[in-house]
Formats: structure tokens, sequence, C-alpha cells
């Protein structure tokens, strides 16, 4: 039986060991103005039935018939049920890390099909068996090309996902290190201005494909100057877009990255979420994360295992290539039935789909008098409108006649307080879009939308 205690003995006898004198000690470091100073105001305790009942009633509030305008890195693709029904099996929702391959087999395999799979997609060499999300992916691309070249200096677009970059900066803040921004010229990068960030100091240039705003880069510019310098060439992509668009490897990137919850994951409120990161094969030992390799055993049987485990954290902690530590498998087997499931014809179809309602909305939006489209640069499936009123104003009122429409970019870029992100999947329908465009057109009206929208 575990110890339990059971009387302000006890407690006494706990704090007098750790060395203080009473709990409000144990809460010094928290600052005063943070700590409440009244009992919580619980309800009384309830029976199991009831309590179920209660849990029932609070999920029933939930409404998840909303039309989602919302992107900026998550984004509300179809989830067909067949992917969550073979991830929560036994066999994958209870594995943990696969270091046993003997009893591990059909765990490394998912995951050897996973990292096949976005070879596949981005036409890279290697994949590891993912990160925790884009934005580690992210940042740990920055670290291999920093000892890669051994250069101090991180070039990063603007235009690449403020969270991406927030993270970035984060990770490598103890360490001598520099992070530089090209800056936007609108919502693409500054590419007249990529001479005075990218030199023999850069260790890499990162750049979102589509970027952060939706719109697509001229990544030859970059890649070019990059190279030239010395650098390696890191671009952040949205895999469905890959059903469309070229590969990093078509760009000749050294590394690709993304964020992996349009395959297969919901949006869960933001997580969790799963980090794709891929390379060329001469990165293959500074890559981070776990691999999964294919073999045959003694018997000439094909077999999975870790490999190249040397310099994983478990093995030789100094000789590791990152400190994180999970590989969100769980997510990534989702994401490998997802990709299993749409296959060749599937994934282009999904991407094509959200291409052609995007640009149906945005041409409907064109037309309202009051709004603009931000540029006429490409785009994928997402892209910015100039509002006559403000964007957070859009998105209230639109909430409470069932749609979220997008979000207010003055959130991430403060000059941008009258521009709103809109991303469109194929979850949303052109009548879908159709009554959008209607909500948008009431408000640069000045009129209500409760009542008046249909």
């Amino acid at each position: 039986m575990p110890y339990i205690p059971n009387s302000n003995t006890d407690i006494k006898k706990m704090l007098e060991t750790i060395g203080v004198s009473g709990v409000d000690d144990l809460l010094a470091p928290i600052p005063e103005n943070l700590r409440t100073t009244s009992a919580l105001k619980l309800p009384e305790p309830m029976a199991e039935p009831e309590l179920m009942r209660h849990m029932e009633e609070l999920a029933q509030k939930n409404d998840t018939s909303e039309i989602s305008f919302v992107g900026g890195g998550i984004y509300n693709h179809y989830v067909p049920p067949v992917v969550w029904t073979l991830a929560m099996r036994p066999e994958y929702a209870t594995a943990y890390t696969p270091y046993q391959a003997e009893v591990a087999q059909g765990t490394l395999q998912a995951i050897y099909e996973f990292q096949s799979h976005l070879c596949r997609l981005t036409g890279m060499d290697v994949a590891n068996a993912s990160m925790y999300d884009g934005a580690t992916a992210v940042a740990e691309a920055a670290m291999l090309a920093v000892h890669h070249t051994g250069r101090e200096r991180i070039v990063v677009s603007e235009t690449v996902s403020p969270l991406f970059r927030e993270v970035l900066s984060s990770i490598i803040s103890g360490r001598d290190l520099e992070v530089v921004t090209i800056p936007a010229a609108g919502n693409v990068t500054d590419f007249g201005k990529i001479g005075d960030y990218v030199d023999d100091r850069a260790a890499c240039l990162i750049l979102g494909q589509p970027n952060f705003f939706g719109y697509l880069e001229e990544i030859e510019i970059g890649e070019k100057a990059i190279h030239e310098a010395g650098g390696l060439m890191i671009m952040a992509v949205d895999p469905i877009s890959l059903g469309m668009l070229k590969t990093p490897a078509e760009y000749n990137a050294d590394i690709a990255v993304g964020e992996g919850q349009s395959l297969g994951i919901p949006r869960n409120f933001g997580g969790p979420l799963l980090g794709l990161f891929t390379a060329r094969q001469e990165y293959v030992r500074k890559i981070p994360g776990r691999l999964v390799g294919r073999t045959v055993d003694t018997d000439g049987k094909t077999g999975f295992v870790l490999t190249l485990q040397t310099r994983e954290q478990h093995i030789r902690r100094s000789k590791a290539t990152s400190n994180i530590c999970t590989s969100e498998a769980l997510c990534a087997t989702a994401a490998t039935i997802y990709m299993s499931l749409m296959g060749k014809a599937g994934l282009p179809r999904v991407a094509r789909l959200s291409a052609e309602h995007a640009h149906y909305l945005a041409e409907k939006i064109a037309a309202i008098d009051g709004y603009r489209i931000w540029t006429d640069k490409p785009f994928f499936k997402e892209f910015v409108i100039e509002t006559p009123v403000p964007p957070a104003q859009i998105i209230t009122e639109m909430a409470a006649v069932g749609i979220a429409a997008g979000i207010d970019l003055s959130r991430f870029y403060p000059d941008l307080d009258h521009y709103l992100l809109v991303a469109v999947t194929e979850m949303v329908s052109f009548e879908d879009c159709n009554r959008f465009r209607d909500g948008l057109t009431l408000l640069a009206a000045g009129k209500k939308l409760t009542g008046a929208l249909a």
C-alpha cells in the first residue's frame, strides 16, 4: 500500500524534512499578486452518476457545427473515421518507445511507413519519426544547420509563422546564436534585401511555402542566395499543398519541415500536433529524434529497428542531436493511415478542392465594396483581406451566427490592424463561401448579422 499522509503531524514532518516552516514558504517564488487569498469556491462533491450527467451537460454546450475559415497553421481538413478507428486500436494507442525491437515490430513498421510516405511527399531522402510540432521542427532544423556549418546566424523570413519564430527564439535563447529576420514586402519576403541578411555568417535561411499569410514565395531566389553563401536552405511547408505545388526537393532545399496536423489529426483546440522533419541523405547522422530502419534478421526475414541510436539522447546523452525525447508516435500513426488512405489521387484532390474553393471565395470577397484582397500574389488555400471594419468585430459577429471568420492579423503583426487571414479547405462548400460573403457585405453596410444572415 502506498503511504498517504493522514494527519497534520504527517504534514508538519514533511515540511520539517524539506526545511520550510509552512506551505506558504513553498509558494514564495510565486508573486503575491498572482496568488489567491480567499478560499476556492468549489461545488459540493458529487456521486459518480451525478458527475457523469454534469459532464455530459457541459459537453453538449460545445458547438461543433460552425463553418470554419480559421487557419494560421491548423486546418479543418476532413478526417475519415477509419483513421482514428485504426490508430486507437490497443496495439497503437498503448504502445510506447519501441526500443526493444523484438516486441515492437508493429510500431516500428508503422513509423517506417510514416517516414517513407514523408519522403515520397517531399521528395527528400530521409525523414525522422516526427517531432513535437511544426514549430519545434523548424527550430531543430535551424540547430542542425548551425552544427553542420559551424556558423551562428539563423536567417528567417518575417512571413514564416510568428509562432514558429517565437519557438525558434526560445530554443536558441540559451546559446550564443543570432536570429535575424528578413522583413516582409507586403505579404511575401522582401528578397530585394536578402543580401543584407544572407552572407558567409548565415547557417541557414528559413522560408515558408506557402508562407504564414498563405501566399507563395519565390523560393528560388532564397535558395540561390543561401547556397552561394554556404548555408542550408530550410523550407517550412504545408503537407497538403504538396499535392499541388513543387516539392522541397525540386526547390533544392536541404531540409523540409512542417506541421502535420492536416494529415488526419483533428484540431482539438490546438493540439496535440505533429512535427514533420525531412532532409537530404548527407545530414542523416545529424537529424534529431528517432529513425526507424528496415533490415533482415539472421533468418533473412524483414525486420524494423531504431537505427543510428548512438546519437539519441537515451544512449549517449552528451552526443545527442536534440533533447526532444518523444516523437508524437500516435499522431504519426494517424498521419500514416491518412496518407495511405488518401494515396496518390486523394491527396492532390484535397489540395485542388481547397485551392479551388479558396480562390472562389477570394473572387466573391473582392467584389464587395470596402474589401480588398491583399495583393495579387498567388496563394494556395489561405489569403488575406483588408477590411473596412475591425477584424475583431467581424470575428465576434460571425461567431454569433456559426461562422469562425479567420484570424485577426494584428495579433501577430500590430501594423495589420485591418487585415483578416482567411483559410478555406475542402470542408468549406461554395454555399458556405456565399454565406460568408453575405455576412461580410452586411457588416460593411453597418448591419447586424443575427436574424439577417440566412
